[in-house]
């Protein structure tokens, strides 16, 4: 067999007569950049999350780097994030002038450790970036209570969680991204909700907010030509609108698929004392962006030259932590600062996860991990 990690080709026959008529439509009005599909899509994503603004971008890092400008955060503010995430969330942060504060993770979840950012928080921070990590969110009713306390803004990262569900502690229900004062979302082609390109787009039920991130993305401008703030150029193009379009009805039962490959791994792995799977916090739902694994005294690069030679994709997430990246050297940090977050580093490995996955895979693969294991 031959089995990739996320099989877009897979979904797309399934989804090809929508997705070529709405790239059709466009091709058609020459609507290129801001065409109607955009705010159509935004239109409907603003449903899907129950938000009041959702403005589209051309990619999830950009996403990051707009919440910010649109803040006001200013060059020596500290920003609090996870060490144990994709580079993105850190990367904004260095490049707006702005000072990276790393804490450690939860070991069960991998998720930001809240009473690390309790303990992380000086006069000078000014905002905290929760990564909603593989697919379930970070637990926010704690993160929520330090930042009223504290007066500091909420960014979520929810690159790999859209779609997600959190429950607080009162029972009310929202989706991941639209908890803090901004949420970003990447929908680069690989995610849960991906496009055939770069995108992106950011969340916020704040109208001035909302106003800014408008203007921010659009070099700065609310009327043509008249630039009120320093911006960037970020646009969804109008075909990977097209696409979203047609795929965000089917999230939900795309993260449904992803649920039933995860619940198989987790019983076939149930009683291998060398693999720890998936924990989902009881405040979360997951939608398993990624499905990834925890090894106990095992030989990981082993394991996924193994896993390769049959043909069954495989990676790790994330092999560095932040602190230790080269580009992030800090005299604040050093080796051993992070320990859960440099273990989770050193042991964990994800496994192909996408809606086409089929029993066969599926069994192809947990028998191909517990045979080099066992």
């Amino acid at each position: 067999m031959n089995i990739p990690m996320v099989d877009l080709q897979g979904q797309y026959r399934k989804l090809k007569t929508e997705i070529d008529t709405e790239i059709q439509k466009v091709l058609d009005n020459s609507s290129y950049i801001n065409g109607p599909i955009v705010g159509e899509f935004a239109a409907d994503l603003e449903k899907y999350l129950d938000i009041k603004h959702v403005i589209p971008c051309g990619n999830g890092t950009d996403a990051l780097q707009v919440a910010m400008m649109a803040l006001g955060l200013k060059p020596g503010d500290e920003v609090i994030t996870t060490t144990f995430t994709f580079i993105a969330t850190a990367e904004v942060i260095a490049l707006l002038g702005l000072t990276p504060v790393l804490v450690d993770v939860l070991e069960d979840t991998m998720n930001i450790d809240p009473e690390a950012i309790r303990k992380a928080i000086t006069p000078k921070t000014k905002a905290i970036v929760p990564v909603h990590l593989f697919g379930q969110c970070a637990n926010m009713d704690e993160i929520m209570v330090i930042a009223e306390k504290h007066k500091l803004f909420v960014i979520e990262d929810n690159a790999q969680a859209i779609g997600a569900n959190y429950t607080f502690k009162d029972g009310s229900v929202k989706k991941a991204g639209t908890i803090g004062h901004i949420g970003c979302t990447s929908f680069f082609p690989s995610k849960n909700l991906g496009a055939y390109g770069d995108g992106g787009a950011i969340f916020t039920n704040d109208d001035k907010i909302a106003e800014q991130m408008r203007a921010v993305v659009n070099h700065g401008m609310k009327v043509r030509y008249y630039h009120d703030y320093v911006g960037i150029n970020s646009r969804l193009d109008s075909i990977q609108a097209a696409i979203l379009k047609v795929k965000l009805p089917h999230l939900d039962n795309f993260a449904k698929a992803r649920n039933i490959a995860a619940n198989y791994y987790n019983t076939a792995f149930a009683n291998c004392e060398k693999i720890t799977t998936p924990v989902t916090a009881e405040f979360t739902d997951h939608v398993f962006h990624q499905y990834t694994l925890v090894l106990n005294k095992v030989d990981r690069a082993g394991l996924q030259k193994h896993l390769s030679e049959k043909g069954i994709s495989n990676a790790v997430y994330y092999p560095v932590p932040l602190h230790q990246q080269k580009a992030y050297r800090d005299e604040r940090y050093k080796d051993g600062d992070f320990p859960i977050a440099e273990k989770l580093a050193a042991n964990v490995m994800s496994l192909p996860i996408h809606t086409e996955l089929t029993i066969e895979q599926l069994k192809f693969i947990t028998d191909a991990v517990l045979e080099f294991i066992l």
